[in-house]
């Protein structure tokens, strides 16, 4: 089934490649989630900044990490904005032309809620959770915060996939789990219809690479200045879904379908304090992911997170004062 649905992809990105063949700038972008996080390239896209660097970007939405990975070592995308983990495991298995170019939450929002019954931690034990996949952040995010209240993911809930953030709120709504795993603005919507935090992910502070920005060593080495470019265009609209609220609720209206004030304003603030201004990426982050990995691969032991990362684009914003011309301030 993984595979058709990869195959399936892969024809849909190459058709997207064909059809604008001749933009010498042309990118192929993936996302794994339609999440307050990964909106940079919707933002991006709305504000002309694409057009300002001339990039003509097309954006695909792939509903996890592993497969936006195997999209793009299959050569089908670019550069991808995307949870950390799926790209970590292909690496450690000898994927090593993946690398990641920065970093855009590195630390889990995530909360775990439930119908108003289930007040304390403790009470989620024999319940079901919903999760967008085996795998996903959420997943990883359950496992670690239960551990932290001192349940046993494996041993004291069930764990239910639901496919996404969007189908894990509907399958809470309609009673098929007892609680569920979201981030924004999934939460949010969950608040707004009566369910409650149960564990709370911010004030957990869980490092991991939630969302980050990954291309392959061989495409810098390519198509070195375009990547560039785009890294230009994604530390703009950080700068912009940090500042400019209204224009954030504007484009999460057009491509998420969320317009209730209260859910993007409960969204919002939760986020952006969690969210990276200049694009760092943090070695904890990356290195939660091989410490995940390691018990299953012992490849996962001997790698260091520098190895993963190219910071050449981060290094040149800042040396440039690209960062500090953007925020008007020193870091």
């Amino acid at each position: 089934m993984r595979s058709k649905k990869i195959a399936l992809i892969a024809a849909l990105l190459s058709l997207v490649v064909s059809e604008h063949a001749l933009a010498g700038d042309r990118l192929v972008g993936v996302h794994s989630a339609q999440v307050l996080s990964q909106s940079m390239p919707w933002i991006a896209q709305e504000a002309g900044l694409f057009k300002k660097y001339d990039i003509d970007f097309h954006l695909v939405f792939i509903s996890s990490s592993p497969v936006a990975t195997a999209a793009m070592l299959g050569g089908d995308a670019e550069v991808q904005v995307t949870g950390a983990i799926g790209n970590v495991r292909a690496y450690v298995q000898g994927s090593t032309d993946l690398v990641f170019i920065g970093g855009i939450k590195n630390f889990m929002t995530h909360n775990i809620l439930a119908k108003p019954e289930i007040r304390r931690p403790e009470d989620l034990k024999g319940k079901t959770i919903g999760v967008g996949r085996i795998g996903s952040n959420t997943h990883y995010f359950t496992i670690q915060a239960l551990r932290r209240v001192g349940l046993d993911a494996a041993r004291d809930v069930q764990t239910i996939q639901t496919g996404g953030g969007p189908e894990t709120l509907a399958a809470l709504v309609a009673g098929k789990v007892e609680a569920a795993s979201l981030v924004a603005p999934g939460y949010a919507g969950a608040i707004a219809q009566g369910f409650r935090i149960v564990v709370n992910g911010a004030e957990l502070r869980i490092p991991y690479g939630a969302t980050t920005l990954v291309t392959l060593r061989s495409l810098v080495a390519k198509r070195g200045p375009v990547i560039g470019r785009f890294m230009r265009a994604m530390a703009e609209a950080a700068k912009i879904l940090q500042t400019d609220k209204a224009f954030v609720y504007k484009v999460l209206g057009k491509y998420m379908r969320i317009t209730d004030t209260r859910v993007l304003d409960s969204s919002y603030n939760s986020e952006i304090p969690a969210l990276e201004r200049r694009l760092e990426l943090q070695d904890v982050a990356l290195q939660a992911s091989l410490d995940e990995i390691a018990p299953l691969d012992a490849r996962a032991k001997a790698i260091k997170p520098a190895a993963l990362v190219d910071r050449r684009y981060l290094a040149d914003m800042e040396k440039s004062g690209f960062f500090d011309k953007l925020w008007g301030d020193k870091k």
